[in-house]
């Protein structure tokens, strides 16, 4: 027989846990649309190409691909031939979106006329990806973005991060914070610390390691990276097995001498990695210094760019000034400046984010500045901003309200009573805001009411032939 389970990494949703998701989305559109953004509508495909764009960082590598209607055998083969793998591009025209950003991008270059100068975008809707499924990691899940497409200003990113966290709060996850960076600012560092431009990718996927393994696990990867570039083509033409013999296989040639200190200083890659090992290890005063110029100059190396300073001091200025007003009194702002804060896609162009709760380890949401992607569609850039909740993460949080069904009433009814009476009684208390059920008694009744109960619905009432809405007599559940 055919497995009746769900595709690995997806999801079966019952009547109460869909009910809980609906009523956490419903909350952040909400919160949303009141800070001014409208709610939008993509499809669930996009052409091949446009998700192959190079736009898409790693997303790209785990898109489900849509293969072309009436292909046969043959045009199978033909796009095998001369070639290792299969060419996929000669197979599918069509692909299901990996995330929303894309379809966005796509979406502003196809109606900017019919758009506003700066146009603030709500989209919540599931995404696929052909994730390896495990323990909080799906293939198809759902992702709530806003974005602000047209203001190149710190406004931009203000508004976002207030629109979030206000959004949060109305979840009852008060006490969020978001951890921020600008790209701009880490190639600055990078560059300074000696890493090249071909460098710096690389170096960058270890550094975003930094708060899981700590300065020396980076800088230990960024040395073993180092030794590999430096000892070129001979050291990959050893085969795979001549990185798996231990610390004690790189004494058995002349670049042996890379196991000493004095490696160090065996090519460019070394000195920068020498470098930033050093600005990790220099010593800091313990002052405590509130968000805002001090914090970031403290954190970046000497003589940071002004303007990147700048933009990351207004935003946190305007965000200051919307908590506080929302406190009614002055509040202390919600951000912290992370110098090595990476965010892995590939896109951004300025401004990261990352959204944490005190409650979890892990972020609950990011995004940042990415002016350069709805360009690839129209020739020219446009500024483009946006910040994506995880919605899978924040709705396991979300403890579940005892008043979110507190209109929910099941019908408990004897076999004989009329079916006009029980749709009539069943309307008069709809017509009054309830939500409804009818079931007819069993013998069992505490589990009929165990599993209503386990559905949301919070009150019951027994219902004999005759019965109108005022004189039922309706009971808690549980």
């Amino acid at each position: 027989m055919a497995s009746v389970n769900p595709p690995r990494g997806m999801r079966d949703f019952l009547p109460a846990e869909k009910a809980r998701r609906e009523r956490v989305l419903g909350v952040i559109r909400e919160r949303y649309a009141a800070h001014g953004f409208d709610e939008i509508e993509t499809p669930v495909v996009e052409e091949y190409s446009r998700l192959h764009a190079g736009i898409g960082g790693d997303n790209e590598k785990l898109a489900y691909n849509v293969l072309k209607r009436g292909l046969d055998a043959e045009a199978v083969r033909a796009a095998a031939e001369d070639s290792v793998a299969v060419d996929t591009a000669r197979l599918a025209d069509l692909g299901l979106r990996y995330d929303l950003t894309v379809p966005l991008a796509r979406f502003y270059a196809s109606h900017r006329a019919e758009l506003p100068t700066v146009f603030r975008a709500i989209q919540s809707a599931p995404v696929w990806r052909a994730e390896r499924p495990q323990k909080g990691r799906y293939r198809q899940f759902v992702q709530c973005d806003i974005d602000i497409i047209g203001d190149p200003s710190p406004r931009a990113e203000a508004e976002l991060i207030v629109a979030t966290l206000d959004t949060v709060d109305a979840l009852g996850l008060e006490g969020a914070t978001v951890r921020i960076n600008d790209r701009r600012a880490l190639d600055w560092m990078l560059d300074g610390f000696g890493f090249t431009a071909q460098e710096r990718p690389g170096a960058l996927i270890t550094i975003d390691k930094l708060d899981k393994v700590g300065p020396e696990g980076v800088v230990a990867e960024l040395r073993t990276r180092a030794l590999r570039q430096a000892q070129g083509p001979k050291s990959q033409a050893q085969g795979p097995e001549s990185h798996a013999e231990g610390p004690e296989s790189h004494a058995q040639g002349p670049e042996s001498q890379a196991q000493g200190p004095e490696s160090h200083a065996q090519g460019p890659e070394h000195a920068a990695v020498d470098a930033l090992e050093a600005f990790l290890r220099r010593p800091m005063t313990l002052e405590y210094n509130p968000y805002g110029e001090g914090q970031i100059r403290k954190l970046l190396p000497p003589e940071a760019p002004d303007e990147i300073v700048a933009h990351l001091v207004q935003i946190g200025e305007a965000v200051a000034a919307a908590r506080g007003t929302q406190a009614g009194a002055s509040a202390d702002i919600p951000l912290i400046f992370d110098p090595f804060l990476v965010r892995g896609m590939g896109y951004y162009t300025g401004t990261i984010f990352e959204l944490a709760h005190p409650s979890v380890e892990y972020s609950l949401g990011g995004g940042g500045r990415y002016d350069g992607m709805i360009g690839r569609f129209l020739g020219q850039d446009v500024p483009a901003v946006g910040f994506s909740i995880g919605f899978e993460r924040i709705v396991d949080l979300v403890e579940a309200r005892a008043d979110a069904a507190a209109a929910a009433v099941v019908l408990v009814h004897d076999r004989d009573v009329p079916l006009g009476e029980l749709l009539a009684l069943k309307s008069a208390l709809v017509g009054q805001g309830s939500r409804v059920r009818l079931e007819q008694r069993t013998k069992n009744l505490k589990a009929l009411l165990e599993r209503a109960a386990s559905d949301g619905y919070t009150a019951f009432a027994t219902v004999s032939s005759g019965a109108t809405s005022e004189t039922l007599e309706v009971k808690p559940l549980g």
